[in-house]
């Protein structure tokens, strides 16, 4: 088994290993790694206080030694350990020694890649997928059948953007309705309120004013990530397509895509247990301010942290930023997510649709969902 893992402004790492399986015999047990091999173009430096001295054909100064004990806490680890276990083996065997162009837990990331467990965007092939105009309650339904699908091993990564046939206030999974929406001027502005199944806050869209896409991956391509390094990666590929059209975009933890000028957009996911990843990401084009603040009841303590008064200010519109119509913005992002990483486009199969469909109508258009948290 062969991985690799080049850190971002680091060094490559490299595991090598034999799984062995104890013959494939019921009693020999879990299968672990054995002829472990780590190399890669980092530095270590031992701990130059590290009692004793060099043993004949030893390196005297403990680079072999330090290497040595790296592959070690690799050696005869079981195939399924979790990952946080494995960077704490690592990082016992690391102990006096400096770790320079790496990490511990990017020597376990190599390892996972070499097991499987872990991948790069280089080994998938993702469709961009055309679902139409839509509305609310099937955009609500479509990203978790297609997450499913793609955690089922049902489909291809994918990359969709929506396309919207109404307007639509969209509430995180655990935001209170009634404090969230004012929801008599959803009506009077005709917005049907959904509720979606990631976290984070609530959103207005109408066509033509937002550009929203979903992303959905297998777990394996955050791997080893945290919550919060995961939405930043997911993302990079948007914030230099969005440099390629004059927005100099940053990503605010935990999951704000902003500029000079303002918030532009946020993203929210959702792990499903069966291994696929939900990720999507809103960001205002050409938003009516002013209807926003109608219906979504934003309070003080909601902008205590933005260091502002008026919630209209929290987003600036990519429109301003760009002088572009919504659809360049969008093929500038298809683009750079071709060349980044390969796109193949598909269509809405009648499969996927009707489970969609099905949902839809179902979950999404029951009242106990919408108001779960009352």
């Amino acid at each position: 088994m062969h991985g690799e893992r080049k850190v971002p402004g680091g060094k490559l790492v490299v595991v090598e290993a034999v799984v062995d399986d104890g013959g494939a015999a019921p009693e020999s047990g879990t299968p672990r790694l054995r002829d472990v091999v780590v190399s890669g173009d980092f530095f270590l430096e031992p701990d130059p206080q590290r009692d004793g001295s060099p043993q004949h054909g030893q390196d005297p100064w403990g680079e072999d030694d330090a290497l040595a004990r790296l592959t070690a806490a690799l050696e005869g680890a079981a195939v399924d350990a979790p990952f946080d276990a494995l960077v704490q083996a690592v990082e016992r065997a690391a102990a006096g020694t400096a770790l320079i162009g790496f990490s511990p837990r990017d020597l376990v990331l190599a390892t996972m890649r070499a097991l499987g467990r872990a991948s790069t965007w280089e080994d998938h092939t993702f469709e961009l997928l055309d679902a139409g105009y839509q509305g609310p309650r099937m955009q609500m339904a479509l990203d978790e059948v297609l997450a499913r699908q793609v955690a089922e091993g049902r489909r291809r990564p994918t990359l969709r953007f929506w396309d919207w046939a109404a307007g639509s206030v969209i509430i995180g999974s655990f935001q209170s309705l009634r404090n969230e929406v004012d929801v008599e001027a959803a009506d009077r502005f005709g917005l049907e309120v959904v509720r979606r199944i990631t976290g984070g806050g609530a959103m207005f869209v109408e066509p033509g004013n937002a550009i929203t896409y979903s992303l959905y991956v297998p777990d394996t391509l955050v791997a080893g990530m945290s919550f919060a390094d995961s939405y930043a990666f997911l993302d990079q590929w948007v914030l230099r397509a969005l440099r390629t059209v004059g927005v100099d975009a940053t990503y605010q933890p935990l999951n704000d895509i902003a500029s000079p000028q303002g918030k532009i957009g946020g993203a929210a996911q959702k792990r499903l247990a069966a291994g696929g990843v939900l990720h999507h990401v809103t960001m205002s084009y050409d938003i009516d301010a002013q209807k926003m603040l109608d219906v979504l009841r934003i309070g003080r303590e909601k902008l205590s942290d933005k260091g502002i008064k008026s919630a209209v200010k929290r987003v600036d519109p990519l429109r301003s930023q760009t002088g572009l119509p919504r659809e360049d913005v969008i093929a500038a992002m298809v683009a750079e997510f071709t060349a980044s990483y390969g796109l193949r486009p598909v269509k809405l199969d009648d499969e996927t649709r009707a489970e969609a469909q099905e949902l839809a109508d179902g979950k999404y258009a029951d009242p106990a969902w919408l108001a779960r948290v009352p």
